[in-house]
């Protein structure tokens, strides 16, 4: 049996790939027209631009031709339904957080961030020269899926605590969000942990239903309202070193259009993905700089939380290693990583260090 067989035969949930054969894009008056759930409330910084950037790329680049309706969570399927939606032919591609899905499978991780992971030069290195972008493509053919990056938040911050975090021992019994596989690392340290979309975390942590939460960064932080409920705010964080975005489309919809339609997409993705990037970086330190001037603690985890972190991430990833997709998909990004930063450290981080020193920056 060869490989594609082998994927098809072995899909998680079975079905899904069936079922999305089922699907095919709509064309009306000669004009391709897909919509897209998203796991995004509408206008939730930084996310949502991601989902404007691509949407109005393929709009354009298509002369029209090809339209893409994007709808944000609840407006179709819930923010969490939309890998099912997808799949199910009920829409043609979604755009979020490919682990979200780690319970479909834990290799989705991979396309988002895994703790103590790529960062985000390091994961595009991986995806456009080291092989990524052809995992993706093995991962969702399994799932009935064609899918591309398309977003990149930067490293995200270790998160918001209403006391500060002194020890490993202060997670025990902690209510904290955090999704993906760095959510169930922080659970093999005791605490309690939510996965919940980014539009229910703030009043989660209003009604006291979370003690904490992470959610990206200083600038999408910031807009969602999180330093009026939490005064402890760690900008370093082990979970998501540089968090990509993803749009995926239905299988059958994406092979059911021109060779230079899936071209469109493709690009579209790619650059709405360098330019998210950008804007996170933009943002970011502009964002934090007012969040100090509120009065918020800026802290950073002692070395102890960091090794508990380093322990907990190790455990976990490793449990997934008897999954032979999952084993391929670890093993290149970790190649991937290794190869890159190798590099970089010598490069870039001795040239900033020095670049400081000298310019006193």
């Amino acid at each position: 049996m060869d490989r594609r067989s082998f994927l098809k035969t072995s899909a998680i949930g079975g079905g899904a790939a069936a079922a999305a054969s089922l699907a095919a894009p709509a064309v009306a008056q000669g004009q391709v027209k897909l919509t897209m759930v998203t796991t995004w409330p509408r206008g939730l910084a930084g996310v949502w631009d991601s989902v404007e950037r691509f949407v109005n790329n393929v709009n354009e680049m298509s002369g029209g031709s090809m339209v893409v309706e994007a709808k944000a969570a609840g407006e179709l399927v819930g923010a969490l339904e939309v890998f099912d939606a997808v799949t199910a032919g009920q829409a043609d591609m979604y755009h979020g957080a490919d682990y979200y899905f780690v319970g479909q499978h834990p290799a989705w991780a991979y396309f988002t961030t895994v703790p103590f992971g790529m960062t985000a030069p390091e994961m595009m290195t991986w995806y456009y020269a080291n092989g990524g972008m052809a995992l993706h493509h093995q991962l969702g053919e399994i799932f009935g899926l064609k899918s591309f990056l398309a977003g990149q938040t930067a490293a995200q911050g270790g998160g918001w605590f209403r006391s500060p975090i002194t020890s490993a021992d202060d997670f025990k019994g902690l209510k904290f969000r955090m999704p993906g596989l760095g959510g169930q690392a922080l659970s093999t340290l005791g605490a309690s942990v939510q996965v919940l979309p980014g539009g229910e975390i703030y009043q989660a942590l209003s009604t006291g239903a979370l003690d904490g939460t992470e959610w990206i960064g200083p600038w999408s932080d910031e807009k969602l309202g999180l330093q009026e409920v939490c005064k402890n705010y760690y900008p370093a964080g082990f979970h998501e070193p540089g968090a990509a975005l993803s749009v995926a489309c239905n299988l059958s919809v994406f092979e059911g259009l021109t060779p230079e339609q899936q071209k469109i997409i493709e690009v579209a993705a790619a650059e709405a993905h360098q330019h998210n990037y950008a804007l996170f970086i933009a943002n970011n330190g502009p964002a934090l700089d007012r969040l100090r001037s509120t009065g918020i603690q800026v802290q950073e985890f002692p070395d102890d939380v960091w090794d508990a972190y380093g322990s907990a991430s190790k455990e976990v990833l490793d449990g997934f290693m008897d999954d032979e997709i999952f084993a391929e998909i670890r093993n290149s990004a970790e190649a991937s990583m290794a190869s890159a930063s190798g590099w970089m450290s010598v490069s870039d981080s001795a040239y900033t260090a020095q670049r400081n020193r000298v310019l006193g920056g």
